[in-house]
């Protein structure tokens, strides 16, 4: 596994100073936002001056692309706001080759209007399930067209809550243009963090063979609404968690990401501390 971070971790007036930032941790690996470069995260238009100038960056600095966030909401109530994402989004899949990366990581989605990161009751509707399928069969379209892979990750929060339902999308679509974001601190409703094993167990035996990317983030507390920390400073059982990503044979980006700039030391020399104890126990 290759340590990496989310680029928005560090603000900086330029690209070229966020690789710059991402190197002087000894990190190799970034999940890239276009915010980064003073865009959107899901701009209407990205020029090939852009693309260029990501891409030089990553080289210079030895940081690979391991994936640039596409996120919008896929089953946003407003089916005209659900289009718009689409439309960006091919913007976004003609560009990623370009800056040097295959895989946009996306967001399933939320009826919930004003944040694609807030539960509503009416995600579990059949209703809610249609449109999904719907916009992912256009998103998967795009994918195909552009030769490159989307990422979903199972969120209490979205249509996709569980790793059931992550292997429901993924059996329905067919496509080997759709692939998993296994982030362990997602996983857990209102009173499941004590099954904590049982889960991560359960999440890897669904959906192992179709992971891409991992997120490394903590959990503070679970619930409809949960709430996040830094590596390390949460209820996430990192034991567990990476040796089934070994166990798996993961061998991708594992990105840090849910903390501050002020906090990547730590969180760094922890979760190298864990991969180093994964290592001599071989």
């Amino acid at each position: 596994m290759q340590i990496g971070i989310f680029a928005k971790t560090f603000t900086r007036t330029s690209v070229e100073e966020v690789f710059a930032a991402i190197q002087r941790e000894g990190l190799t690996q970034t999940q890239f936002n276009m915010a980064c470069i003073g865009l959107t995260s899901m701009p209407d238009t990205i020029s090939q001056d852009m693309t260029d100038r990501v891409r030089k960056a990553s080289i210079k600095y030895g940081v690979a692309i391991a994936a640039v966030s596409g996120t919008f909401n896929m089953i946003h109530p407003d089916f005209s706001q659900r289009q718009i994402g689409l439309k960006r989004l091919a913007e976004l899949a003609k560009s990623c080759l370009p800056m040097g990366t295959s895989v946009i990581t996306l967001c399933t989605g939320t009826r919930n209007e004003t944040s694609m990161w807030k539960k509503h009751p009416d995600n579990d509707l059949p209703e809610a399930w249609h449109d999904l399928c719907v916009t992912m069969g256009a998103a998967l379209q795009i994918a195909e067209d552009h030769k490159i892979t989307l990422a979903i990750e199972p969120e209490v929060s979205n249509v996709i809550n569980s790793t059931g339902k992550a292997r429901k999308l993924l059996d329905e679509m067919q496509s080997p243009n759709l692939k998993i974001i296994m982030d362990g601190a997602n996983l857990f409703h209102a009173g499941e963090a004590e099954k904590m094993t049982s889960i991560l167990n359960n999440a890897f035996e669904l959906l192992a063979d179709d992971i891409v990317i991992a997120h490394a983030k903590d959990l503070a507390k679970d619930g409809e609404e949960p709430e996040f920390v830094a590596a390390g400073k949460g209820l996430l059982d990192y034991r567990t968690y990476l040796n089934l990503l070994k166990d798996c044979g993961f061998q991708g980006p594992l990105i840090l990401h849910g903390l501050s700039e002020a906090q990547v030391p730590e969180s760094l020399a922890f979760l190298r501390k864990q991969l180093e104890l994964l290592e001599t126990e071989e």
